[in-house]
């Protein structure tokens, strides 16, 4: 009898224990699951904050690119109207600074465009671009941009081939003393081929002229200040990105 009681004795304090030990792991179990579906819901809503925070810096360098594009095309437009370089039909001249209306906004909408896409590129890349990234570089960058638009309207040359040449020579000096990347250049080309195409088919089909075209429908320069447009815009929303905490690369 007495074995048989120390034999019983025996076996419940193993089940206590076996019932401690699995209601201690149960515990421990749910604590973690508890601690797994805190950390979940934190880096869940930490997630949704940075990205709220990148869609808000996103909009305001838009917002701050299509300023610029207005405010460029409404000063540029109005000197080659003023030097009679772009004609337009006289039911548009009355409108704001004597320029068609909807070329301001354009203008604003393909400066958003191009200057989210370079730092989006340099990143795809993954090519640095810290050359010259401060906002006097950039200020500069815009003066040479502006004075090249100048000198399309203001130089008088022989035949529009020197004119061309001069102005593809500063183009190209404005990407190596601001830019200096394969990103930027590649870009500017890009840039270049598509408004030039555009502006082709809206002067085909009379929305405004260029007097005295050689380039099919407008002036063989064009093409200079498209690409010099795309590097400044470039530079410029590569300077908001640097600004909004994005990481730029260097080349």
């Amino acid at each position: 009898m007495p074995r048989l009681e120390e034999h019983c004795w025996t076996r419940s304090c193993a089940s206590r224990v076996e019932s401690n030990t699995f209601s201690g792991g149960n515990s421990v179990a749910s604590k973690a699951e508890e601690m797994m579906s805190i950390i979940t819901t934190v880096l869940t809503n930490a997630y949704g904050s940075l990205q709220s925070v990148r869609t808000a810096n996103l909009i305001r360098r838009g917002l701050v690119l299509f300023t610029v594009g207005v405010f460029l095309a409404l000063v540029l437009n109005l000197l080659q109207v003023q030097r009679n370089v772009t004609l337009f039909p006289e039911e548009v001249m009355a409108t704001l600074f004597s320029s068609a209306w909807w070329i301001p906004p354009c203008c604003g909408t393909a400066a958003a465009v191009v200057g989210l896409l370079y730092p989006c590129i340099d990143s795809h890349l993954g090519e640095p671009h810290k050359f010259k990234r401060e906002w006097a570089s950039v200020m500069r960058c815009i003066a040479v941009f502006v004075g090249i638009n100048h000198a399309s309207a203001k130089l008088d040359f022989a035949n529009n081939v020197q004119l061309s040449l001069t102005l593809a020579a500063l183009s190209l000096g404005l990407w190596w003393t601001f830019d200096r990347s394969r990103s930027g250049f590649g870009l500017g080309i890009g840039t270049a081929f598509l408004a030039t195409v555009i502006t082709q088919l809206l002067v085909y089909n009379g929305v405004y002229q260029y007097t005295y075209p050689d380039f099919l429908y407008v002036r063989s320069w064009l093409p200079c200040i498209f690409f010099s447009g795309g590097v400044t815009v470039g530079n410029i929303g590569r300077q908001l990105a640097m600004g909004g905490g994005e990481k730029l690369h260097h080349d």
